[in-house]
């Protein structure tokens, strides 16, 4: 048995039947290259059991400790049965862009059965009428629980069950793969008992890690290298109250080479500047319209992994974060950009000052029955809606592989994110890079986010108008008049396409 950290258990403690922890990914796929030409789903189901063995998270599952007293363990699910987790639907004519997100929607609200290895993979066939991708391809919508993995970690397990050809090739290690028996009530108990007499000693051991970063911070911030404005709480929106049991999902894609061309037009600035500089210009477009655009900046929590080179594989969520500002005040594309790096700078300072892996210890000093009783009566009392939000959506950047990769013979040509929303925080980007583009994806609650379609233009817009303004900079610092190029039409979207709601 192995336990779960604190940080895993409290995604297990925020489950409820209206936050359903899991994150996950929309793949779409070109059967084509398989072998004959397509992919039976039973082709699929013999493909999947032969990649069980590349990560453990496909064959565990929780067992809970009684009255929540200690984090829950992982045990090798006795009961395991691969098509409980393998699912398999199809579109309806016509099979467009529209309606793949109002069923990967549909299926991201549903909360996963904590019975059972926490992973589910829907197969979606009849995605005949999408711009930009051939007639007959399928999408895998999958789903695992955020207790099991983090973005990184998440990256692992597909890699279990993608190739780099389409030959699908058999891995050549054997399965040993052993059930376990279910641990006694009992030996629960006992385990809990000596976790408990140990944990002071983990509370004083992380306070001493901590406090030469706190003086190290007070000496910046003193000094005034660092800023601790982020720290102060982010303005009350629409996406910062209880949520409900529906989602609403889209996402777009952009040339990742325009991407990095965006960021040369201002000194230091990285990828992810950028693609929060896109979010912010998109929320302030959307919130300006509907009337409900604060005066200050928006804030978007952006995960950090403190993974080692020994632990890419490893079951679990090993992060931190920062929390930095979208400029959503701020009307110049550009000076928005600007504004986000130096936020972006400052916050990394902060983390940097204490520890980033120091920060992600804390979570385990808060008791395993308190852990879970703050995070039901949290939800259940609509604590929410009473306060203001320490930030307002949360922007998590997954890189991907940058090769063509396969699954079952057919080559996969799109990625998206999906990702939890809970009370005061129902919308989050999860941004996916493959190949030559880099996809922001967006999972919200329905009711706060009734036009997915709106959001997803608007994200759509706020690139244009950040490739403009670095073009026209370009342009001025060369001599030369900038030429405006609209031929970055996100893969997979068009106008058509994004009429009427994406939501479930």
């Amino acid at each position: 048995m192995q336990q779960l950290s604190a940080q895993d258990a409290s995604f297990v403690y925020l489950e409820t039947p209206h936050t359903p922890m899991h994150i996950g990914s929309v793949g779409i796929y070109d059967p084509s290259t398989a072998p004959g030409g397509f992919v039976r789903f039973k082709d699929i189901l013999r493909f999947i059991e032969q990649r069980l063995p590349g990560a453990r998270s496909f064959r565990q599952r929780l067992v809970r400790v009684p009255f929540d007293l200690d984090h829950p363990y992982w045990i090798e699910d006795p009961e395991f049965d691969i098509e409980f987790h393998v699912r398999h639907i199809a579109l309806p004519k016509p099979g467009d862009w529209r309606q793949l997100c109002i069923q990967v929607a549909r299926l991201h609200a549903r909360p996963m059965d904590l019975t059972k290895p926490l992973w589910e993979f829907t197969i979606i066939e009849g995605l005949d009428n999408i711009d930009g991708l051939p007639p007959g391809c399928f999408a895998l919508v999958s789903k695992v629980h955020h207790a099991a993995i983090d973005g990184m970690s998440g990256v692992e397990m597909s890699a279990a069950v993608h190739d780099l050809d389409a030959l699908m090739t058999v891995p050549d290690k054997p399965d040993a793969w052993r059930p376990d028996h279910m641990p006694k009530v009992a030996d629960l108990l006992a385990r809990s008992y000596f976790n408990s007499l140990i944990q002071p000693m983990r509370v004083m051991e992380t306070i001493g890690r901590s406090l030469p970063g706190m003086g190290k911070l007070a000496a910046q911030v003193g000094k005034g290298d660092v800023s601790i404005r982020n720290a102060r709480p982010a303005p009350k929106t629409r996406f910062n109250a209880k949520i409900s049991a529906h989602r609403a999902w889209d996402a777009v894609s952009f040339k990742l080479a325009d991407i990095r061309e965006i960021k040369d037009a201002v000194a230091g600035a990285t990828v992810n500047d950028v693609v929060l500089s896109i979010v912010g210009g998109a929320l302030r477009s959307y919130l300006n319209a509907t009337g409900d655009l604060p005066k200050d900046t928006l804030t978007a929590m952006a995960p950090i992994s403190v993974r080692g080179e020994g632990e890419k594989a490893a079951l679990g969520n090993l992060v931190s974060a920062m929390v930095v500002g979208l400029g959503t005040q701020v009307e110049d594309p550009l000076e928005r950009l600007r504004f986000v790096h130096a936020e972006a700078v400052n916050s990394k300072a902060m983390t940097n000052a204490v520890g980033a892996r120091t920060l992600a210890d804390y979570s385990q000093l808060m008791p395993a029955a308190l852990s879970g009783i703050a995070a039901r009566l949290y939800t259940r009392v609509g604590a929410a809606n009473a306060h203001a939000p320490i930030y307002n959506c949360v922007v998590t950047n997954v890189p991907g592989s940058r090769v063509p990769m396969y699954f079952a013979g057919a080559r996969m040509v799109a990625m998206y994110g999906t990702a939890p929303v809970f009370d005061s925080m129902g919308l989050i980007f999860p941004v996916y890079s493959y190949g030559p583009t880099i996809a922001i994806s967006f999972t919200a609650d329905r009711d706060m986010l009734p036009d997915p379609d709106r959001l997803a233009d608007a994200l759509g817009s706020s690139f244009q108008s950040l490739k403009s303004a670095a073009l026209q900079h370009r342009g001025e610092r060369s001599g030369t008049p900038p030429v405006e190029i609209n031929d970055n039409k996100p893969a997979g979207k068009s106008a058509t396409r994004r009429k009427g709601n994406a939501h479930g």
